[in-house]
């Protein structure tokens, strides 16, 4: 156990207060501040240098060593009313947004493939965070959200991520024009998924610097964005089924990726 730590007893404390304006998303835009839960993310926060307080339940008895972040115990009723999740491991902190301007999102997408997803007015949290985690995984360079996108950072899409935040950059634009502008500056191919596209996913070089663009859960993607695309492919469906769920598409078209650059290697 860790000693001369400080004790969140009252629901004045500043700490406190912190997180529970944290769960709401005007407060994580305003304070570039959001929450992670549990033994795994919080030791990625701190490993990553995001972490600025952590939170420890009272009851708490596994390890807390991490220097240089501000640690404190929290009575297990105040902590409740915090927790994100109904079976909390006990462990929370508060973690800094990474900065991120469009110069340096340019810089990171030109690393590895190059190659971008683009979520274009998505909201599941539990898509959003999936297809960022997946793209992590499929050695993706980068995500890009469109104003309308649910929140990154929200509880859900943080869980879903599984630590993924901390290793690709997440950049937000207004519009899919203002998105289009600078994939064209890195040098992407954007690509759109669409049920009405001529040519199969599979039939495409999806391999490097392409922007993969994930339309919205009902609608697809915006008439904006159709505007804009390179190259539009699509999914084969059997039977009566006309669409898959959006990260399940994600996945297929991110993974073909690197396929192709097995096969070709």
């Amino acid at each position: 156990m860790i000693t001369a730590m400080e004790m969140i007893t009252s629901d004045q404390n500043r700490i406190y207060k912190t997180c529970v304006k944290l769960g709401m998303k005007k407060y994580r835009d305003k304070f570039g501040m959001y929450l992670v839960e549990g033994s795994k993310l919080v030791d990625e926060a701190f490993k990553a240098g995001q972490a600025e307080n952590i939170i420890v339940r009272e009851d708490y008895h596994k390890q807390t060593d991490f220097p240089g972040v501000d640690t404190a115990f929290i009575m297990g009723k105040l902590y409740s009313k915090v927790a994100q999740t109904e079976t909390s491991q006990g462990i929370m902190a508060i973690v800094r947004k990474p900065e991120m301007t469009a110069e340096a999102f340019l810089g990171r997408i030109d690393e590895g493939r190059g190659n971008v997803v683009v979520l274009d007015g998505l909201q599941d949290p539990g898509n959003i965070g999936t297809i960022i985690r997946t793209a992590d995984a499929a050695g993706y360079s980068g995500v890009l959200t469109v104003k309308g996108t649910g929140d990154v950072y929200s509880p859900k899409v943080v869980r879903s991520a599984m630590g993924s935040l901390f290793r690709i950059p997440v950049f937000n634009t207004d519009t899919p024009e203002t998105a289009a502008a600078l994939l064209s500056r890195g040098g992407k191919k954007i690509v759109g998924t669409s049920l009405d596209a001529e040519k199969y996913y599979y039939e495409e070089d999806l391999s490097e610097n392409i922007a993969l663009v994930i339309g919205n859960e009902g609608n697809g993607m915006s008439e904006d964005f159709k505007r804009r695309t390179c190259l539009n492919i699509k999914i084969p469906m059997s039977g009566e089924v006309d669409s898959l769920n959006a990260a399940v598409a994600a996945g297929v078209l991110m993974y073909q990726s690197i396929g192709k650059v097995k096969k070709n290697g």
